[in-house]
């Protein structure tokens, strides 16, 4: 059966806390655990987040791990600041990959996500090559430890994922669907990008929104239910993949609203789950 989850932004550990008798009050078993600072991936930090894990019956599903530099996330600036493309954060940011994978392993936690950026569609362009030296770099240190390498969709076509996993070569590599990603940056959608690389899925950032409106602009996030995923086909195709993992649910507001729009999203999930996983 598959787990409702949502995400959990790491980013003061002193609040931390707080937010896991959030997920406690709500009745929420599992999380992905987000963090952009990287001063916060210690051994203290670790030993704390466990702590909080058996004192509010919580599991890790991944650890979602950012990196250092600026990003802009739109589709100019978007291009030369996310993720290892950009040759000028690339080798930082592997390293700052590599310190989310040892933060991982002191939590038990077997997968990483993040935002690889805009990989380049044309295979021969000249960054396509380096780009994937530097993945496969970072999916080999996670292999050492067990590990998988997460990509979350949106900023790349499906076909073009598929191409890097091949040109990187290593069997660690997994994807992390973001459903309202694939729409926003007008890449696809995201049930016909489940049909094409649906064997990599390992998580899912329940998460809707419209398509981009103008050429420099993504599209806008919506709550789930009033945007252009068709969550019923989503839930389907996973039922029929015998995909058996976690779906966390990602509102990226912030305010009392947000506590609302989710769980307002676990409902409606909840729904499609026990009409297509009732057997």
């Amino acid at each position: 059966m598959v787990k409702i989850g949502t995400c959990v932004i790491f980013d003061d550990i002193n609040t931390i806390e707080k937010k896991f008798i959030t997920l406690n009050e709500n009745k929420f078993d599992n999380c992905q655990l987000m963090c952009w600072k990287m001063e916060l991936l210690t051994q203290e930090s670790a030993d704390l987040i466990k702590d909080l894990c058996n004192k509010y019956g919580v599991t890790i599903s991944a650890v979602w791990c950012g990196w250092e530099g600026p990003a802009i996330w739109n589709f100019y600036e978007g291009q030369t600041t996310l993720g290892l493309v950009p040759v000028e954060y690339r080798w930082a940011r592997v390293k700052n990959l590599c310190l989310g994978s040892d933060f991982a392993e002191m939590l038990g936690v077997t997968d990483i996500i993040t935002h690889m950026g805009f990989i380049p569609e044309n295979p021969n362009d000249s960054n396509f090559r380096p780009f994937c030296d530097a993945v496969r770099y970072v999916a080999q240190y996670c292999k050492k430890k067990e590990q998988y390498l997460l990509f979350e969709t949106g900023q790349e076509t499906p076909t073009t994922l598929l191409r890097c996993f091949d040109e990187v070569g290593e069997d660690n590599l997994g994807i992390n669907l973001d459903t309202a990603n694939c729409i926003l940056y007008g890449r696809a959608n995201p049930v016909d990008a489940l049909g094409i690389f649906g064997k990599y899925v390992r998580n899912l950032h329940a998460k809707d929104g419209l398509y981009p409106v103008n050429g420099r602009e993504l599209g806008k996030h919506t709550p789930i239910g009033e945007g252009k995923v068709d969550f019923d086909s989503i839930i389907r195709m996973l039922h029929e993949m015998d995909y058996n993992s976690y779906i966390t649910i990602e509102r990226e507001i912030e305010g009392e609203q947000q506590l609302i729009d989710i769980l307002n999203a676990r409902v409606l999930l909840e729904g499609y789950i026990e009409k297509y996983y009732k057997d």
